[in-house]
């Protein structure tokens, strides 16, 4: 035995145990003596046994892909082989039993490996466990192993499908489940603050499951997937749509073969660069797009343009830490053997090379869980080579040692959760000039992410999720404003003058005869409407978005009202005019006194009408601003920026129909107008003496009004051109109703001299002087027409009498022509001395007519 206490010795002195004959050794092979005096491994005993050349052998059927879509067998077999010959060589490890493996090319190919596993399954010896890779080819043969009561454990498959318990009961993997990746992505998409990804997948489940993992990860985020391709053998279509539809964050999801493909359609496409980032997996070869492969007709230089600058997120399958586990070698010492097993090929061009640790792993774990079933199935009755496909005792008890596995790998801590798949970390990695190069690490049970910061991009930092596009709202021009501005205070001056003029010379009686009240009402109209220029000028530009919705009020109501006010009055005289002037006499006489506060009245009606109106807009749908958007334009310059257009407008729910309601009404009053105006063209009146001066001021105002109202609707979306148009037509209608109702007033006062010095005379004699004027006027009209009614009774008895004689004469001459012959030697007649009524001359025909 060994001393308990030793000083004699040198602190790392080892002993070494042989023993003779062909026994060996139970227990530590080697003891070190320890800094405080103690050896290594006290309470474990080294003795020497009879070696038993007799071991049972357990086989195990397994599918290693040493081409296809994932050739991950070349390096995974020679990975699970030197395991195997480890674990073999331990005698405290299923020191009764041989572990032999069994093995086939599956070409990652669901239909061949049907037919190998049916080899495997109907082929002596019996198989304990299968060991599938390739995530097709494992859930053809997980779904069917529980038909058979085996285990399956897979070194090589990452379908999230796999991870369904009721599926697949029996099935392990030390390759993590593809869906470790999404948390990572997740976690680097909001770290770069982009919220639009697209997707590109190979159809094959494993990437569909993947991918409708990520789709529910991103959206809990708040992460949209914009664009969603798949391809089965051709990516070339979905390649064009993906730069069709501006993708620019792009998640590939496609085995090695595929992605080579892929990124020579990326190439065609230029879908790479500074503006775009492409997620891939990370378990391809190192060289993956430099390998010549015939289906692509890229060059290896054009491949390595597109793929730089991709970010790769890897499971970590090799442990950072140099610790030793159940193998008792280090990561580092597993890779220089696994190097030495090859035969020195390149590592970048053998498949699986990354996912040989978790083959090396996946025997170790299969071996330490068959070495903890020993002992409950001794107890049970059980052995473990009385297994067969019938018994369902040691698949269980198979089961529960795999369910509890966790030991220290290569590949770092091995331990499945409860879906039978590893929980490892996630290895971040970037394509820096040709090379990949680790720049973070996360771990997903945590939310930890370790970041380097030695991530470059071929711009000056991480690309854009989409075309960055910049709202720009139009604005009214500045310089169109203040003139029109200008010229809108200039009439609001002249109809300030005019109200004043009006308001001043009221008592003159020319200024009487005019309805000076009906003027002061069109002076204020006028001068509303030029009021309502201002806020139609006023946009975002000068007040805030909040405020807006009361410039809208005041456009409406100083516009509406001003309309009443100014077009009501001159419609109220003509109306009274035509009225007055063209009905039958007896209602001629019965309104030829009109009082004026009917006139006022009628004003009143028709502004109260467009109150009424206004007001049951504003309440049952107030006006609020809405933004038009307009097509995007792309600025000069930066390729990447797009120009959003936006022009604010004054609107409703329903302005339609409230536009179509007050232009209906405005309309009609406009044509009545016209129409009136027409008719009382030729009619003189003194009571409103400048009826003809409101009829053509009415004419302009309703073209003008005609005109404006359609054009400004259909250039609404114009903002120079509608403001122009509508201010202009407004400032021009008012400009020429002033001048034309109020100049020649004021002309007139000036050239006569009629001041309101002459005031007390016209307030004493110009209602009498008025009064007679018009009734000698009526009279003389009623006689000029009784006149006109008997010349034109005797026209038409002088016709009548014109016919007669005609026929007379005509009657007379054929009788003479009868008589000539018998009468050519009678003698001539005597003159009759009386005139015959046929023979009337033609004076007594004038005198008669006269």
């Amino acid at each position: 035995g060994l001393t308990q206490d030793v000083q004699v010795l040198p602190v790392d002195y080892e002993i070494e145990y042989i023993c003779r004959g062909n026994r060996v050794i139970v227990g530590p092979k080697v003891r070190k003596c320890l800094p405080n005096g103690t050896w290594t491994d006290l309470s474990q005993r080294s003795r020497c046994c009879e070696f038993n050349h007799s071991k049972k052998k357990l086989y195990i059927g397994a599918l290693f892909p040493m081409s296809g879509g994932w050739p991950g067998g070349q390096a995974c077999l020679p990975a699970a082989q030197m395991a195997l010959k480890l674990v073999n060589k331990r005698t405290d490890i299923l020191p009764d039993y041989e572990l032999e493996l069994i093995h086939y090319d599956s070409m990652c190919d669901p239909g061949e490996a049907t037919k190998l596993l049916y080899d495997l399954l109907y082929t002596e010896p019996i198989k304990i466990v299968l060991m599938p890779g390739c995530s097709s080819v494992s859930t053809l043969v997980a779904e069917a192993a529980r038909m058979w009561n085996l285990i399956v454990l897979s070194y090589g498959s990452s379908s999230p499908a796999l991870s369904n318990r009721q599926r697949f009961p029996t099935f392990f993997r030390t390759h993590p489940s593809a869906t470790l990746h999404n948390p990572t992505r997740v976690q680097l998409f909001q770290k770069w603050k982009w919220t639009k990804i697209a997707t590109i997948q190979q159809t094959t489940e494993v990437f569909t499951s993947t991918l409708d993992d990520l789709e529910e990860r991103v959206k809990e985020a708040g992460i949209e997937i914009s664009v969603r391709q798949s391809f089965l053998t051709d990516p070339a279509v979905a390649v064009k749509n993906l730069k069709r539809q501006d993708a620019r964050i792009i998640v590939g999801l496609f085995y090695e073969t595929e992605a080579r493909k892929v990124f020579c359609e990326v190439y065609k496409e230029k879908l790479y660069g500074k503006k775009y980032v492409w997620f891939l997996i990370g378990w391809y070869a190192d060289n993956w797009f430099k390998i010549k492969d015939p289906s692509i007709n890229c060059t290896v230089e054009q491949m390595t343009e597109a793929v730089e600058g991709h970010v790769t997120t890897e499971i970590v399958m090799l442990n950072p830490e140099t610790v030793r586990g159940a193998s008792n070698l280090t990561s580092q010492e597993f890779l220089a053997q696994l190097m030495s097993k090859l035969g020195g090929k390149n590592p970048e061009e053998t498949g699986g090379f990354q996912e040989a640790p978790l083959a090396y792993d996946a025997v170790w774990a299969l071996a330490l869980a068959l070495n903890k079933t020993v002992g409950p199935l001794k107890a049970k009755g059980h052995r473990l080579e009385d297994f067969n496909y019938n018994n369902r005792d040691i698949t269980a008890e198979i089961y529960r040692a795999m369910n509890t596995s966790s030991f220290e790998g290569v590949s770092g801590h091995v331990v499945f959760d409860a879906q039978g798949s590893r929980m490892a970390w996630t290895l971040i990695e970037q394509l820096q000039g040709g090379s990949y190069k680790k720049i973070g690490y996360y771990d997903s049970t945590k939310g930890n992410l370790s970041w380097y910061g030695n991530d470059k991009w071929i711009g000056s930092g991480p690309p854009a999720d989409q075309t960055v596009v910049i709202e720009e709202f139009r604005y009214l021009s500045q310089k169109l404003f203040v003139s029109v501005s200008v010229f809108a205070g200039l009439g609001i001056l002249l109809g300030i003058i005019c109200l004043t003029f009006n308001i001043y010379n009221s008592n003159v009686r020319y200024i009487q005869n005019s309805q000076p009240y009906l003027n002061n009402m069109t002076a204020v109209g006028c001068m509303m409407a030029l009021a309502a220029v201002f806020p139609l000028g006023i946009d975002g530009l000068h007040v805030h978005r909040r405020q807006f919705p009361v410039v809208c009020q005041f456009r409406l109501w100083l516009l509406g009202l001003g309309f009443s006010l100014a077009y009501g009055s001159m419609f109220t005289k003509i109306w009274w005019v035509h009225t007055v002037f063209t009905k039958k006499d007896e209602k001629k006489d019965k309104r030829k006194h009109l009082e004026p506060w009917k006139l006022y009245a009628t004003v009143g009606v028709l502004l109260g009408i467009d109150i009424l109106s206004l007001m049951i807009w504003q309440i049952v749908d107030p006006l609020h601003i809405t933004v038009e958007k307009f097509t995007r334009e792309a600025p000069k310059g930066d390729l990447d920026v797009l120009i959003q257009p936006l022009l604010e407008h004054c609107s409703s729910e329903k302005m339609n129909t409230w536009l179509g309601v007050v232009y209906g009404y405005k309309g009609l009053l406009l044509l009545l107008g016209i129409f009136l105006a027409y008719e009382t063209k030729s009619i003189s009146t003194e009571k409103i003496n400048d009826h003809r001066a409101v009829g053509m001021a009415i004419y302009n105002v309703a073209v003008l009004c005609m005109i404006t109202a359609p054009v400004t609707m259909i250039l609404s979306s114009q903002q120079d051109a509608s403001f122009a148009f509508a201010s202009l037509a407004i400032v021009f209608s008012v400009y020429i109703t002033l001048v034309v109702l109020f100049v020649p007033k004021m002309r007139r006062l000036i050239t006569r001299g009629e001041w309101q010095s002459d005031a007390q005379e016209t307030m004493k004699t110009g209602s009498s002087t008025n009064n007679n004027d018009e009734e000698k006027s009526r009279q003389l009209e009623r006689e000029n027409k009784e006149l006109q009614k008997i010349i034109q009774e005797k026209e038409e008895r002088v016709s009548e009498l014109r016919n007669q004689l005609s026929e007379r004469q005509a009657l007379r001459s054929r009788r003479r022509a009868s008589t000539v012959t018998s009468q050519n030697h009678s003698p001539p007649p005597l003159p009759d001395s009386k005139i015959s009524r046929n023979n009337c001359h033609t004076s007594r025909l004038q005198l008669l007519y006269k």
